[in-house]
């Protein structure tokens, strides 16, 4: 059975600072955790697995297929980032309708993919407020809305638990969770220990 992802020696620098290196692995569905302090190179692997950045040696593979410079895979894929991604100046409900029509959906169906997605996240009593308002849980909350509202088959997760409330841990770990045991493959990056055993443990 062929891996959804694979790397062969993967390698990415900027300039001479490196980012990572010689990396071959392969990832198949359920959850799989990142682990390592900052600077280690999490975030640098996800955004080659998302398609965003270009290897400098070596390939990564999703579904058999170049992950970078293919636009068919990104209704396969759904990326969280570390930092801030959307249009501050648009309300949650908006930014989402937006990223729904950008993912191929219209009218109806948009809408109720970018509402199923913020109820998810428990922003639904939010939605018409300008993304600038939001608390940083809040627009961490809503990434995590923009990764998943076109329910992909690979999750991409760079650091979903930062400056989230307990309560929301809870809630986003058990998202996880149930994402893997759908047999969606789930890929969460962080430095903390405790959390990578949380997301990935049954």
């Amino acid at each position: 059975m062929t891996p959804v992802l694979q790397a062969e020696k993967l390698s990415k620098w900027y300039g001479n600072i490196l980012g990572i290196s010689d990396i071959n692995l392969e990832i198949g569905a359920g959850v799989t955790g990142l682990l390592g302090p900052n600077g280690a190179g999490k975030s640098t692997f996800l955004k080659i697995a998302a398609g965003q950045l270009k290897p400098k040696i070596g390939s990564l593979r999703l579904f058999g297929e170049a992950a970078f410079g293919n636009p068919r895979l990104f209704r396969r894929v759904g990326f969280c980032p570390e930092h801030d991604s959307a249009y501050m100046e648009m309300s949650g409900a908006g930014f989402l309708l937006l990223l729904a029509r950008l993912h191929g959906f219209a009218g109806a169906a948009a809408a109720a993919r970018a509402e199923k997605a913020l109820a998810t996240v428990g922003l639904l009593e939010s939605r018409e407020r300008p993304i600038r308002g939001y608390s940083f849980g809040m627009r961490q909350r809503l990434r995590l809305a923009a990764s998943i509202l076109h329910e992909p088959e690979v999750l991409l997760l760079d650091e979903p638990l930062r400056g989230v409330d307990p309560l929301w841990r809870i809630q986003i770990i058990r998202l996880i969770k149930d994402y893997g045991r759908q047999g969606r493959t789930v890929i969460v990056s962080s430095h903390i220990l405790p959390e990578i055993e949380a997301m990935t443990s049954e």
